[in-house]
């Protein structure tokens, strides 16, 4: 099966093409901590076979936080937690990512004074965040600088920036959230901006793997869809090593989903010479094949199928995987 071999992102080399996708979990502390439960979770997925673990979205300050329980680390005393994490997957056998975060207008803690490029509410259940002025994006910039050095520091294998599902990266780069009238408005050049930023300031603490999460498709009139996505990730190339693609959240739409959606959307991209990450509601090996095999993907990633069944990989390696390859999941 393709699904057992070897595969590229950067220089990283990962064991088979299964991916656990970042799902935020809401169970740190209120001051971002890693606490025992994130523990117990990645280990378990990364005892059970996937190749490279995405760490959920962590927050690169505090006002980025999607609620009061998101991991942080915007505080070098977040390091010695995230550090012993990264060392107990790294024994149970996988690669680990860690996905910089910020919410945005997506916040929903009372206490932080909320931020957008626009002064737009989500909806009627969220806080109207503040226009950022130059010195809040400088800020954020530094703060992306500032989490991709203590990632360093932490011994991630990777890191993706967080530009999808409507969080600030997100809606920077969307026309549906971002009417500004300067540098970080307007084109697809100038909306992409702040995301190139980021990269740039990241790259100067940060030389491994880097790659972006973006919705492919926001599913609304006036939004991206995959023709605009596909300029955009022309920005990209030669700046990050691939492309994990996910789509919606921008605005309250909710898609029409169903097995492999998203595929389509991760294969165009695909050809256009980038190494891609794709999924949505595979829950099967069968799935990952065709995803892998007929749309082309580097990577394939599960998300709720992993937290219903941690060792899926595991149980695939023992029912298909030839005797050569079912040796890297034998434990001694």
């Amino acid at each position: 099966m393709h699904l057992f071999t070897e595969g590229q992102i950067g220089h990283l080399t990962l064991k088979n093409r299964v991916v656990m996708a970042p799902m935020c979990m809401y169970s740190a502390d209120e001051a971002g901590f890693v606490q025992p439960f994130h523990f117990s979770h990645y280990t378990a997925r990364a005892y059970g076979g996937v190749s490279l673990i995405i760490q959920e979205a962590t927050a690169v300050e505090p006002r980025g936080r999607i609620s009061d329980h998101d991991l942080g680390i915007w505080d070098d005393a977040h390091v010695i937690g995230l550090k012993k994490l990264v060392d107990d997957v790294h024994l149970a056998g996988s690669k680990i990512a860690i996905q910089l975060a910020h919410a945005g207008r997506k916040c929903t803690v009372k206490t932080e004074k909320i931020i957008a490029p626009e002064n737009v509410a989500f909806n009627e259940k969220y806080a109207t965040p503040v226009a950022m002025q130059d010195k809040d994006i400088e800020d954020v910039i530094r703060a992306f600088k500032h989490g991709a050095r203590r990632a360093r520091l932490s011994g991630y294998d990777g890191i993706e920036l967080h530009g999808a599902h409507g969080y600030l990266i997100n809606q920077f780069i969307s026309p549906l959230t971002n009417q500004r009238t300067d540098k970080y408005g307007g084109s697809l050049e100038n909306r992409a901006r702040f995301l190139l930023d980021i990269i740039a300031a990241v790259r100067e603490e940060w030389q491994g793997p880097l790659w972006v999460r973006l919705s492919a498709d926001e599913y609304a009139e006036g939004g991206h869809h995959i023709h605009e996505t596909l300029e955009l990730t022309k920005l990209l190339l030669g700046k990050v090593d691939a492309i994990n693609v996910s789509s919606g959240g921008v605005v309250p739409i909710v898609p029409k989903a169903f097995p492999g959606y998203q595929l389509p959307l991760a294969q165009a991209i695909k050809a256009q010479g980038m190494t891609v990450i794709g999924g949505g509601l595979i829950t099967n090996e069968n799935q990952i094949e065709q995803a892998l095999e007929q749309h082309q993907l580097d990577f394939v990633y599960l998300a709720r199928e992993l937290l219903l069944n941690p060792y899926f990989v595991l149980r695939v390696a023992k029912n298909h995987a030839p005797e050569h390859q079912l040796k890297a999941y034998e434990r001694g």
